[in-house]
């Protein structure tokens, strides 16, 4: 890995140190106390523990910056929203809450609307994923590439299926599923948008689409997967994936073929 920045280095030992905390709590699930804040929208003690020590490591070196996450309302830091973190203390809590191991810690930090350092830590696996703006992206010391793959029909593709409480969102994404289910090699639905972004950066995903994320879900993974030579728009093309919380990430080659099938899917008339 090249010589992260101060603020990288920063970002990695506090998703490090959260990460650790997480991973006893996984270990003591009877020790987990669980609220659902709406249908199949779960927070635990272990996501709150999480914010707290990612807040405080984070803020504690830069107190001046304002911090977005999950589970608190958002916070202005001294010259407002210029520059702050924006944290997903434990991504993939349906995972986490059934002992499944595949969760995640993401943090991004944004600067004047852009998004300049990112970190996707799998404290399960022990894989850390950060990016600098400009400098790349990497998974503990070996630098991320994304995949070559230049047709779907040997592509793997990665998504996330609406929940119960986003029916609005049924008959789109339905669509959208069977036009990539007709192509693609094969699908897989994870549960963590987060580390699906980091797979494309890795190559191990060529193309990732979901609806409905919120911006600490995308963050720190879209700069990873741009930093590895891959693509992330919104389904439609555009650049507001981040507000609407809409995205397609690939590994680039794919994205027109990735595009054109999104785009048919909204079609009424599409057979």
């Amino acid at each position: 890995m090249h010589e992260p920045s101060g603020d990288l280095s920063t970002m990695i030992g506090a998703a490090r140190v959260a990460g650790a905390g997480l991973m006893r709590r996984f270990r003591r699930p009877s020790e987990l106390r669980v609220h659902e804040k709406g249908p199949a929208d779960y927070v635990s003690n272990a996501d709150l523990e999480s914010e707290q020590t990612l807040k405080a490591i984070l803020l504690g070196a830069q107190p001046a910056r304002g911090f977005l996450a999950e589970e608190a309302a958002e916070q202005a830091g001294a010259h407002g929203y210029r520059e702050r973190y924006i944290v997903d203390p434990l991504d993939g809590t349906t995972n986490f809450l059934h002992g499944i191991p595949h969760f995640a810690v993401s943090i991004a930090l944004e600067k004047e609307g852009r998004i300049v350092a990112g970190v996707v830590f799998d404290p399960a696996k022990d894989e850390m994923f950060a990016a600098e703006l400009g400098r790349g992206a990497w998974v503990g010391s070996e630098a991320l590439g994304v995949s070559l793959d230049a047709d779907l029909s040997g592509a793997l593709v990665a998504t996330g299926i609406p929940h119960s409480n986003a029916r609005h969102r049924h008959a789109r994404y339905l669509g959208m599923l069977g036009a990539m289910m007709g192509e693609a090699a094969g699908i897989r639905r994870l549960g963590a948008a987060a580390l699906d972004l980091a797979y494309v950066a890795a190559g191990r995903f060529a193309v990732f689409f979901e609806l409905g994320l919120s911006r600490w879900d995308i963050a720190a993974g879209a700069l990873l997967v741009e930093e590895a030579g891959g693509r992330v728009t919104d389904p439609a093309g555009g650049d507001g994936f981040l507000s609407a919380g809409n995205v397609l990430a690939t590994n680039g080659r794919l994205h027109p073929r990735a595009l054109s099938l999104l785009g048919e899917a909204k079609r009424p008339n599409r057979s």
